[in-house]
């Protein structure tokens, strides 16, 4: 926070002739960001010389003039101030002149040349005199002119001016070359002493380049252009000199008035881009200096933005302004905002400049990923490929950069049948949701998960989606039988295998229900609707099998040339693409009672009857349990009649 001098000082070169001298700016101190307005006070010091327009001043003395008679010599200038140009005049020694000081209409002290003593032009007729110029400084510092006199023959009278001052105001856009005033001197002599020529008797090199006299008319015209800002008020001399070599003067005072030719300058002090966009409202986003070198309300300004943004503009102190947010910022809504900052004076016309501030705003993690639906449904067919596509999610994210980078996870879900071995899993970059192994539509028809989509800010943020998947069917079972039941499913393997069969009277009228064949399909859908049909028969006229139904039939009356052993092989298959198939085996026995069917039994080949052994022993163990029963009731029957 020190402030340190970077190069030389020079209040003169900076500051000219005003009696006082300071540097204005501003200091920014950042976080928070504010503006601190810095003047600082040049002081003068005693670095300037007085010094005089000219190496040597001439002047011509007629001799008859008396004793006492004053001529006013040129004032020495110093550029310091104060004390320091407070200047104090020596005369070098001589008997005929000495040195009066007389006090002007500024104030200052006008070194005047002092006649003491009648002139001899035949004795002497020049006089060389040193006149020091030395000012109030410490140490002090002095100037030197010398001073050149002509004693010429009578010229009685010097020009006299018509006033001691002369004052003008004139606007600060006068054209050169425009008339500021006219001044008018008097010589009462006659001929060539009587005649008067104007010219400046102390003027800097830069004011001559603003003024010129006429030497003949005594008029002064502006020479070059005039600016308020830059100086205000100029004062100077005017000699007027006859043929003779006398002289008079005056002073010219000009005022120049302020003129609104200046627009306000904008800078741009400090911008504060990108700004982040959860910056609060009221935050300073730049510091802005307005200036406006005119006067008077020609120098007041006002400042105010121009265009679509949540920004204001707020005055401070030594012309200062601060933009800052006025609502709060949203980067996805918009990312850069561009305003103009427009400064008006009060002048009449008004000038106003103007200025483009671009403001960019910088991402935060305010938004979390979003997908692009909320729940998801995938189909796919059983028996996939480990490794299969089975959907691709996709999320966005307003954010930016890292804050916009979405990565996909899984965050949970039921497997259904499959237990808890994972059955998909996600690519986290593209979203891609691959099959974790084949799915089997008969363990598992549907399942679902939660997918979670993440970004990269810190902190992250994150939603979730749904998906469920449903496993589509394909024709993989084939229909199994369930009765009759196939031989190796009768019996143990060690065993030996006993046929299933049915007994059909003879007398079976057409229609006659013999069995039914039960098969299921473990598929769904069309692959699982089955149908049934006669595949082989040894009498296909005499029976028929219902194509849903499975239900076997007769489809005639039994007659006696019938065999008594009948084989029918029916065929089971589902609706799928490609169908699928079974085939049932189912022994009927033509016979009217089981005694009846013992002997076709038992003439079966032995490998045929082998199996249907055992059915044999509990057919027969059952007519004896009937026959035992009958008989036990008969004998109880007839018991109860004899007694009575």
């Amino acid at each position: 926070g020190n402030l340190y001098v970077s190069e030389r000082l020079d209040r003169e070169e900076l500051c000219g002739e005003s009696a006082s001298c300071s540097v204005s700016f501003e200091a920014l101190v950042h976080n928070p960001l504010n503006v601190f307005h810095v003047q600082v006070s040049i002081e003068d010091v005693n670095d300037n010389s007085p010094t005089f327009s000219k190496a040597v001043l001439e002047l011509e003395i007629d001799e008859s003039i008396s004793p006492g008679t004053r001529f006013p010599l040129e004032m020495a200038r110093d550029a310091d101030v104060g004390s320091n140009s407070q200047l104090t005049y020596q005369l070098t020694n001589n008997p005929s002149f000495s040195l009066g000081l007389n006090e002007n209409w500024g104030g200052k002290k006008q070194p005047e040349l002092v006649l003491e003593k009648t002139l001899d032009r035949e004795k002497q007729s020049t006089y060389d005199l040193v006149l020091t110029a030395v000012d109030g400084g410490e140490p002090m510092r002095s100037g030197t002119v010398q001073i050149q006199v002509n004693v010429t023959d009578a010229n009685d009278n010097p020009p006299v001016f018509s006033k001691r001052v002369y004052e003008a105001r004139v606007a600060e856009n006068l054209p050169v070359g425009s008339l500021v005033l006219r001044v008018r001197a008097t010589d009462a002599d006659a001929g060539s002493n009587g005649r008067v020529s104007y010219s400046f008797s102390d003027v800097t090199d830069v004011l001559s380049t603003l003024f010129a006299v006429d030497s003949k008319s005594g008029e002064v015209r502006s020479a070059g252009p005039l600016d308020f800002e830059e100086k205000s008020n100029y004062v100077f001399g005017l000699e007027a000199r006859d043929a003779g070599g006398l002289t008079g003067h005056c002073q010219v005072q000009i005022d120049v008035t302020d003129e609104n030719d200046n627009a306000p300058e904008i800078t741009i002090l400090s911008l504060s881009s990108p700004v982040p966009e959860d910056a609060p409202v009221g935050t300073v986003v730049a510091l802005l200096k307005v200036r406006d070198r005119d006067s008077g309300e020609n120098g007041e300004e006002s400042c105010e933005l121009s265009g679509e943004a949540p920004l204001s503009i707020v005055a401070s102190s030594g012309g200062s302004y601060k933009v800052v947010t006025a609502s709060a910022l949203d980067r996805e809504q918009a990312g850069e905002h561009r305003v103009t900052v427009v400064a008006r004076d009060r002048g009449r016309p008004a000038l106003w400049s103007r200025a483009e501030l671009v403001l960019e705003v910088s991402d935060v993690n305010d938004n979390a990923p979003v997908f692009s639906e909320a729940a998801y449904s995938a189909y796919v067919w059983e028996n996939n490929a480990a490794g299969a596509l089975v959907l691709r999610v996709s999320a966005w994210d307003a954010d930016a950069g890292a804050n916009g980078r979405v990565s996909y996870w899984l965050a949970g879900g039921s497997a259904g049948a499959a237990g808890a071995a994972p059955l998909v899993s996600v690519e986290a970059r593209s979203g891609a949701v691959y099959a974790q192994r084949s799915f089997d539509y008969e363990q598992c028809r549907e399942f679902a998960l939660t997918l979670r989509a993440q970004d990269g800010g810190a902190p992250a943020r994150s939603s979730t989606a749904t998906l469920r998947v449903f496993v589509l069917d394909q024709n993989d079972n084939a229909p199994r039988v369930l009765w009759p039941a196939p031989a190796a499913a009768a019996a143990p393997a060690a065993a030996p295998a006993a046929v299933p069969f049915e007994v059909v009277p003879r007398s079976a009228e057409p229609g006659y229900l013999v069995a039914k064949v039960v098969a299921v399909d473990a598929d769904a859908g069309r692959n699982a609707w089955l149908s049934y049909e006669l595949l082989q028969a040894s009498e296909p006229a005499l029976f028929r099998l219902g194509l849903h139904s499975g239900e076997v039939r007769t489809a005639r009356a039994v007659s006696d040339r019938d065999a008594a052993k009948q084989r029918l092989v029916a065929l089971v298959k589902d609706h799928g693409q490609p169908a699928l198939s079974a085939t049932a085996t189912l022994h009927v026995v033509l016979a009217d009672s089981l005694q009846d069917a013992l002997p076709e039994l038992s003439e079966r080949p032995a490998a045929a009857d082998a199996p249907a052994e055992l059915h044999f022993y509990l057919v027969l163990a059952l007519a004896l349990l009937s026959a035992l029963f009958l008989l036990s009731v008969a004998l109880a029957v007839l018991a109860r009649l004899r007694r009575a």
